[in-house]
């Protein structure tokens, strides 16, 4: 059998399963992708929110990095959850050091429940150090307005917020229409043009991870080699059908269906 394609996420620990490196390690399986996994924090969740939370030191975290891309590397990677400036920092020196070019940042800031993900202090590291090294970023509205200062509340909005973010060094955008507008819609922008991707909204409770998700999913597709606008296509895609397909978990905001081109009869 040959080699697959294989993807690093770096990110938090979901003991509810739903988001975090849970999510993307399930969402790179699903695009047969083979997932590694970067632990930044362990954090006590569920459906129903966020009880606790530890963090990991940022030398472990690097470290982690390091067994990975010396044995096994990573034909993309992707980064979630990155709590504090000193994570976001030890990260994209590691990051420049093994030369990954092909790096998705999903900004997580807030879980879907509220709880706060990334520290005040961390943000100006995350959008001054990070957001260079990247090939896509892809936030919400909430973080895009947060990175840029644009309240993202229609498509107009969430244009100029990718402009803004694109200015910042990743070359590629994506801001996701999930907390705006009538349905889904979302804007990619590559410095020159303006892609939208539309879907309906769904009417459910089944939304935990949808970013976790999504980012993991345009990493999965760039390691198998496709384009930018081509993966995030491909990623919302897999998401809507995974959320269309979701089933109850929970008490609280349940989490997606990533293997529901297999769980027969859902």
């Amino acid at each position: 059998m040959a080699k697959p394609p294989t993807a690093m996420t770096i990110a938090g620990s979901d003991s509810g399963g739903g988001a975090g490196i849970q999510a993307d390690l399930k969402t790179f399986a699903a695009f047969e992708v083979y997932g590694t996994s970067v632990v930044t924090a362990v954090t006590a969740q569920s459906t129903r929110g966020v009880s606790g939370i530890e963090e990991l030191s940022a030398g472990i975290i690097a470290k982690q990095i390091d067994a990975v891309m010396d044995d096994i590397g990573a034909d993309a990677a992707k980064t979630g959850m990155l709590s504090s400036a000193a994570i976001i920092g030890a990260v994209a020196e590691r990051l420049r050091a093994h030369r990954v070019v092909n790096l998705v940042v999903d900004p997580v800031m807030v879980a879907k429940g509220g709880d706060r993900l990334l520290r005040e202090d961390a943000v100006a590291a995350l959008r001054d150090v990070l957001l260079p090294l990247a090939l896509v970023v892809t936030p919400n509205a909430d973080e895009a307005a947060a990175l840029t200062g644009v309240p993202v509340r229609d498509m107009a909005a969430a244009k100029e917020a990718a402009r803004l973010l694109h200015a910042m060094g990743p070359r590629f955008v994506v801001v996701k229409g999930g907390h705006f507008g009538d349905d889904a819609n979302d804007v990619l922008f590559d410095g020159h043009v303006y892609q939208e991707f539309h879907a309906k909204r769904i009417a459910t409770s089944s939304t935990h991870g949808t970013g976790c998700t999504f980012a993991s999913a345009v990493a999965a597709s760039i390691a198998r080699g496709k384009a930018v606008p081509e993966a995030v296509a491909s990623a919302k895609a897999f998401v809507t059908q995974a959320i269309m397909k979701a089933f109850p978990v929970g008490q609280g905001r349940g989490p997606l269906n990533h293997f529901h081109a297999w769980w027969k009869g859902r």
